[in-house]
């Protein structure tokens, strides 16, 4: 067996990539390509609308493009 000899901050630097990446692969491994609860793009307009953090730019934004998204036609 080898030995490595790393500085400190080299190894604080692969132990915090290293939890990033298992923080990755846990929510990777959740099912995130479900499609939407629902098809129903008023509906997830008002949801967006409704939690105040989106501005209307976004608003308009994301309505335009659900309703180009072959999905929700």
């Amino acid at each position: 067996m080898q030995t490595v000899t790393i500085s400190k901050k080299e190894y604080q630097e692969l132990i915090e990539k290293k939890l990033r990446y298992e923080y990755l692969h846990q929510i990777i491994e959740d099912d995130i390509f479900s499609p939407p609860p629902t098809k129903d793009t008023k509906e997830i307009i008002y949801a967006f609308k409704k939690t105040g953090l989106y501005n209307q730019k976004f608003i308009d934004s994301l309505e335009k493009g659900l309703k180009h998204s072959s999905y929700f036609k």
